[in-house]
Formats: structure tokens, sequence, C-alpha cells
């Protein structure tokens, strides 16, 4: 199982880069309330926007690249390493959003990290 953690990776990466894509296009766009009248505007503007678009990309390729992993790897081994993405964009919310992360959400971080070495092992 483990010779399979390299294509795991990239499915992790690729959906922890669609959430920052994501988020650096809801950036661009604002903050919206749900509502029937806001609905489309808010469709159009995500649609045509290049991080949105972008992430949502990310997206599909990595169920596509999760698709492979689950037919050659137990779900319980993979499923679980899906928290690395956790890790990732705690990082780079912190790198490129200047987000918050105080002691607490380092200690989380750690914590995870502990736990996919953990798994890993098991493999």
């Amino acid at each position: 199982m483990n010779k399979y953690i390299p294509l795991i990776i990239v499915g992790v990466l690729l959906n922890a880069f669609a959430q920052i894509s994501i988020k650096q296009g809801m950036r661009v766009i604002g903050s919206f309330s749900f509502s029937l009248e806001n609905f489309f505007p808010i469709l159009i503007r995500a649609s045509v926007n290049p991080f949105v678009l972008a992430g949502l990309t990310c997206y599909v390729i990595s169920v596509m690249v999760w698709m492979m992993v689950l037919s050659r790897v137990e779900v319980s081994f993979a499923y679980p390493l899906l928290s690395i993405g956790y890790v990732v964009t705690a990082f780079a919310g912190f790198l490129f959003f200047d987000e918050n992360m105080g002691i607490v959400r380092w200690l989380g971080v750690i914590i995870i990290c502990l736990g996919v070495y953990l798994i890993t092992r098991t493999g």
C-alpha cells in the first residue's frame, strides 16, 4: 500500500489547491448572502472567475485520482490520509491569506501529522 502514497499525495494536494484557489476566487467576488435574488449573479461571477474555475478543475481531477487510489488501496488506509489536506490548507491560509494560526491550531496540525505517520506505518 505504501507504494501508492505518492498517488494519494497527488490527490490530496489537488484537493488542497482547489480549496485555496476557490478561497482566492471568493475573496475577489466578496461575501454574499444566500438568497434567490443572489443565486444567478453570484453563479455568473463565480463561473467566470479564473480562481474558482481553477479550483473546480482541480476538484474534478482530484476525484479522478481518488478513484484510481480507491481501486488499488484499502479505504481505511487511504481516507485518513486526506487529513494531509488540512495541514496543507492551514499552512497555505497562513502564508497566502494571513490567517490566524495560534498555538492550538499548530498543535492540531502536529497531531494530524502524527496520525498520518501512524497510519502509513500500518500499510
